[in-house]
């Protein structure tokens, strides 16, 4: 692939560019790997699974999140698919176009919206679904089903980290004040 670099290409450049630079370097191995890895995942899986479904992979984040939790505000759908407010709504008029979601108000409280699966958004999600989870098979097929319990209880721990301790590691960083908020449209890496 043109302009494409290895991973072990990537770590000689940055090891040569970081040269006597005070770095914690096993930490950032890691966390570049995190990223990484859920890019490398990511684009494989909508170039195969998800491109037959003419689905983007926030699209299948969002009908999963739908799936598992059932209907839900859209803000609950939102942070838990890691993508904004805006984003989801762009998301969710094109899966209810396609006739794959459902929005409606909120019973209770007009500036509400709920999204729910579509009879047709859960068969696709059911049919879909063991086709998705034949490439997370493959794209873990060097590990061993005890090294695959390990990477997702140390991922989980990682993301323990930032859940319970980020926001006051980012009010410290920023002398306690408040993080800008994100842009609507704008996802963080990974």
């Amino acid at each position: 692939m043109p302009g494409h670099r290895s991973i072990t290409e990537a770590e000689k450049l940055a090891q040569a560019k970081l040269g006597g630079i005070r770095v914690r370097r096993e930490q950032m191995a890691a966390v570049a790997n995190i990223y990484r890895a859920a890019s490398a995942v990511r684009q494989h899986l909508e170039n195969s699974v998800l491109r037959g479904s003419d689905l983007t992979w926030t699209a299948f984040v969002v009908l999963w999140v739908v799936w598992v939790w059932g209907e839900s505000e859209t803000r609950h759908v939102a942070e838990e698919s890691g993508i904004s407010k805006g984003t989801l709504t762009g998301v969710s008029r094109t899966l209810e176009s396609r006739g794959l979601l459902r929005r409606t108000g909120h019973p209770t409280d007009g500036r509400l919206v709920l999204l729910s699966l579509t009879a047709e958004g859960e068969e696709f999600i059911s049919r879909v679904f063991p086709e998705f989870n034949e490439e997370e098979a493959f794209v873990t097929s060097q590990l061993s089903g005890e090294e695959c319990r390990g990477l997702a209880e140390m991922l989980r721990r990682v993301v323990l980290q930032v859940e319970e301790h980020g926001e006051e590691r980012r009010r410290s960083l920023l002398d306690g004040a408040d993080p800008a908020p994100r842009r609507s449209g704008r996802r963080a890496k990974g």
